[in-house]
């Protein structure tokens, strides 16, 4: 069994409130194609080498990426000072304005492009510190937005989480809980509308 394979369809159940679900009844997000291919990317100066690996894995796997962070200038690896307080409201607003459905935000921790990021209505934005995170913020609240620290993850592991978050639909694995999830998204969004 391979990496992926086992990662997906680990023995270990999966506890969520009082439903207990088998982690092997998960399907396999291998089989999960998203259909819109354009992703928004946006990294602080302190996560430029992950996000550009991840960009490079995202290109090769024929994703139009769309960066609007912190680059290197002309190649020179002198970094853009474009900080995460300017570079994800950037990014927020491109998916508010439909450049496209989801965003990945990278920064020291990815916790400062989260907490910005969750400002901005019809944004759902999880920093994640694992594989499995990345597949249940998709299954259990629909992120439409990924948040990684470059101080946490290497590259090929977020490339995984990447992978994961991108090929998961909100509910999967979850489909006994899926009318409850549902509801929860719209009174979670309902909550940022009362304020």
């Amino acid at each position: 069994m391979n990496r992926r394979t086992f990662l997906q369809t680990a023995a270990v159940p999966v506890v969520l409130g009082s439903t207990l679900l088998a982690a092997d009844s998960v399907p396999s997000t291998s089989k999960t194609k998203m259909s819109d291919k354009k992703i928004i990317v946006a990294a602080d100066p302190f996560a430029i080498a992950l996000k550009d690996a991840v960009v490079a894995h995202l290109k090769e796997k024929g994703y139009d990426v769309i960066d609007l962070g912190a680059r290197k200038v002309d190649g020179n690896p002198k970094l853009a000072e474009i900080p995460y307080f300017e570079s994800c409201p950037a990014a927020c607003k491109a998916i508010q304005d439909g450049k496209a459905s989801r965003g990945i935000l990278f920064c020291g921790t990815g916790m400062g492009m989260s907490v910005i990021a969750n400002r901005f209505k019809g944004i759902v934005a999880s920093v994640v510190e694992s594989v499995f995170a990345a597949k249940m913020c998709r299954s259990i609240n629909n992120a439409n937005v990924l948040c990684l620290g470059a101080m946490i993850w290497g590259d090929w592991m977020a490339n995984e989480a990447v992978d994961t978050f991108l090929n998961t639909k909100f509910t999967e694995g979850l489909e006994p809980l899926a009318d409850f999830l549902k509801d929860a998204e719209k009174k979670v969004e309902a909550i940022r509308d009362a304020k």
